[in-house]
């Protein structure tokens, strides 16, 4: 971590007005907060599938967006697989990533402080016993997942770990890993 003065205006690529205005049209209509995303997933061959992502409801209303994403998931070699993509907890992982780090850059542009670099590594420990079904007592999931962040910014350590805390505070993703959500699963 790097601490300096700040002298011009920080510019980190968040329109962090835009948010605050939201907040304000929330507060006044709290049904427009209710969004709904979504992602179709599309089995290729073996286990590789190919997730695509267009369109949510938001603001009331259906979006689509300006292009299609492609999600493409697979296992590695070792797990007898193609290893064509990564693997869906790796998935999940740069999901952390990438929440956590997009919202360090809009609580620092907030706060007015200049970023220069933001490195997230995330890690997961999850022993394969459990979803291959040899020990009911070992979840499926992850066990443990660590984050470490390298970041450069006009800021002083304390004001770093701060951006981190608020980050972590607001992510959906990390709200997803730590508590528990309902989910249905349902055949068509």
């Amino acid at each position: 971590m790097t601490t300096s003065t700040q002298d011009k205006p920080v510019s980190n690529g968040v329109n962090t007005e835009a948010l605050i205005g939201a907040r304000g049209v929330f507060a006044e209509m709290p049904q427009a907060a209710s969004f709904t995303f979504r992602s179709n997933c599309d089995w290729v061959d073996g286990s590789e599938s190919r997730n695509t992502i267009n369109g949510y409801f938001g603001l009331g209303e259906e979006h689509i967006r300006k292009q299609t994403f492609v999600i493409s998931s697979d296992h590695p070699a070792v797990f007898s697989a193609t290893d064509r993509a990564p693997t869906p907890p790796e998935i999940a992982l740069s999901a952390l990533a990438s929440c956590l780090t997009g919202g360090i850059a809009a609580v620092a542009q907030h706060r007015g402080i200049q970023l220069r670099k933001v490195q997230a590594v995330v890690e997961g420990d999850m022993d394969m016993r459990g979803i291959l079904g040899m020990d009911p007592d070992i979840r499926n999931g992850f066990s443990a997942v660590r984050v470490t962040f390298n970041i450069d910014a006009d800021a002083s350590d304390d004001d770093i770990r701060a951006l981190v805390a608020q980050s972590q505070k607001r992510s959906t993703v990390f709200d997803l890993m730590t508590n528990p959500t309902n989910v249905h699963v349902v055949v068509a």
